[in-house]
């Protein structure tokens, strides 16, 4: 071998493992988002209701979530790519089960379980994997590719699933998924391992505790749209007059500090621990993972509000509401990907604080440009600015977190980052919901009371019926149930119109909310470090401002 063709063996090796990674990222997380365009064909393909799919989703979402800091300690013992084919194959499983599923229970096996546990291997295992395969220098570019692939996978999903549901079967995303990862795990022999920790034992009541304590805090989020927050919807669930949610975070959080508590009784007897809480006291750790969380929730409502505006209120088929996320897609990878290669030496801290602005810019300029009679166009340009932001972020945190400790924690950093996103996006999603529902119901009502062409009584019937929040539907949905309850056309007419209006209330009103966490977010970004990961140490005043 010449001294010319070794570097363009080792680049090809290392987009061989970049391209590993990123599809193994882009597979995790193209699972929460693929199957929303087509729970009603899928429910009755196997028998079961709407609320029966909207509940494997969630448990997917819970086991993945939960188990995500056992899934790092594993790859520890294991070795991160022994972790990392183990989840493939159980994801693959899984993958297989759902195609093959003709009921719920199936389902829940193969979609939220089997899934679950393979994404909480695979997922922290990744981040690790990242560290092994490439230099501190080049860590921006490979975590932002690895990162932007996730964040594609979000956009992408409702249109590889309209795609496949409206000209073969929802069943096949499962079987592609299935050929993805036999093609994932033939490429995985290239990569470099982080040799397995033979000291390294799991701490089964850790486990045990983080899983518990996260479950319910996820799930108390996954919850709040439907029960409420702090008070009770109507018809919903409470304990001593609250809402089941605020319960179970509350326990959710006593628990992870008993946690926390353990893993430090462990640590001063000299045992082993599934993370080191001196971990959370790294100022430039905590920083990346605040961030995380914060890009993630905006992320996820972000990814909640627009489709609803583009399926619902336009009345756009699951294939055109994907095409018309297709910007953001764009503006992603090419940010991902160009910050590292034209901007090597930026500020961290810059180039994440434009991402949240530019996350704010376009935010804003929906919420202005949302009105009565906007098309679908107004999207375009929102889009390719949170495109941007997004990719922005996605360039600069992977390496901060992993690189503000020794690659040899890389395992858990990555359970840590991974449970921090999930929370982010759950709560953005109910977050968005939430804010969406409350906005539409009390627009919708104000309306309907100050239109001389609505009667009273309806007015009133209204009120007691949808107490508890009025869903966001379209006008021919809405026209439909009103002619079946025998409504008047004339009224009819009024009430549609009124409703329109209160379906861009909520969404801006959503949006809104969503902007002002992009501002907390700028805020506090003073965690993020002002030098890039892997360049010389900065010396006299410039260590100052490093650490200011």
């Amino acid at each position: 071998m010449t001294a010319a063709t070794a570097p363009q063996q080792t680049a090809k090796a290392s987009s061989a493992v970049l391209i590993t990674l990123a599809s193994a990222q882009f597979l995790m997380t193209l699972d929460s988002s693929v199957m929303n365009v087509s729970i009603a064909t899928v429910a009755k393909d196997v028998g079961t209701t709407v609320t029966g799919i909207q509940t494997a989703i969630t448990m997917y979402t819970l086991v993945m979530a939960s188990l995500m800091i056992t899934g790092g300690k594993i790859g520890q013992i294991w070795g991160r790519k022994r972790a990392f084919a183990i989840g493939c194959v159980i994801y693959g499983c899984g993958s297989l089960l759902t195609a093959l599923s003709q009921n719920l229970a199936m389902l829940l096996i193969g979609w939220s379980l089997l899934e679950g546990i393979g994404a909480a291997l695979i997922m922290p295992a990744v981040v690790a994997l990242v560290a092994s395969n490439f230099s501190r220098p080049e860590r921006p570019r490979a975590y932002g590719l690895v990162a932007s692939a996730g964040a594609i996978a979000v956009a992408a999903g409702p249109l590889i699933g309209g795609l496949f549901t409206t000209y073969a079967s929802w069943r096949w995303v499962f079987v592609g998924e299935v050929l993805v990862v036999v093609i994932i795990l033939a490429l995985a022999r290239r990569m470099d391992d982080t040799p397995a920790d033979k000291g390294a034992r799991l701490d089964i009541v850790g486990t045990v505790l983080s899983a518990l304590g996260l479950a319910l805090v996820v799930f108390g989020v996954l919850r709040s749209g439907t029960w409420g927050l702090i008070s009770p919807k109507p018809g919903a669930p409470e304990i001593l007059g609250l809402s089941p949610v605020i319960w179970l975070i509350l326990i959710g959080g006593c628990v992870l500090a008993g946690f926390l508590a353990w893993e430090r009784r462990r640590l001063d007897r000299g045992q082993g621990v599934l993370i080191d809480p001196a971990m959370l006291d790294n100022k430039l750790l905590r920083g990346g993972l605040v961030s995380f969380f914060f890009q993630y929730l905006l992320q996820a409502g972000l990814f909640f509000a627009v489709p609803l505006f583009l399926s619902v209120a336009l009345g756009l088929s699951a294939i055109a509401t994907g095409v018309q996320l297709l910007p953001l897609s764009i503006t992603l990878l090419l940010a991902a990907a160009g910050v590292p290669k034209l901007f090597p030496n930026a500020s961290p801290r810059l180039v994440v604080r434009i991402g949240f602005l530019s996350l704010f810019a376009s935010l804003v300029i929906l919420i202005a440009l949302l009105d009565l009679g906007a098309g679908p166009e107004i999207t375009t340009w929102p889009m390719l600015l949170a495109g941007l932001g997004v990719g922005a972020l996605a360039s600069q945190l992977g390496a901060i977190t992993v690189s503000a400790v020794p690659d040899e924690q890389s395992g858990e950093v990555g359970g840590l980052q991974n449970t921090v996103t999930n929370l982010g996006a759950s709560i953005g999603t109910a977050l968005a919901g939430a804010v969406l529902i409350s906005a539409l119901t009390a627009s919708f009502f104000t309306g309907i009371q100050g239109n001389p062409a609505i009667p009273e009584e309806v007015s009133s019937n209204a009120q007691v019926k949808l107490a508890s929040g009025i869903p966001f539907i379209s006008d021919a949905d809405l026209r439909t149930a009103l002619q079946d309850a025998g409504v008047p056309a004339a009224t009819a007419d009024a009430i549609v119109a009124e409703n329109e209006q209160a379906r861009l209330a909520g969404l801006r009103a959503s949006l809104a909310v969503l902007a002002l966490f992009a501002l907390l977010a700028f805020v506090f970004a003073t965690g993020i470090p002002t030098r890039q990961p892997g360049s010389a140490p900065p010396t006299g005043s410039d260590a100052r401002a490093v650490n200011s």
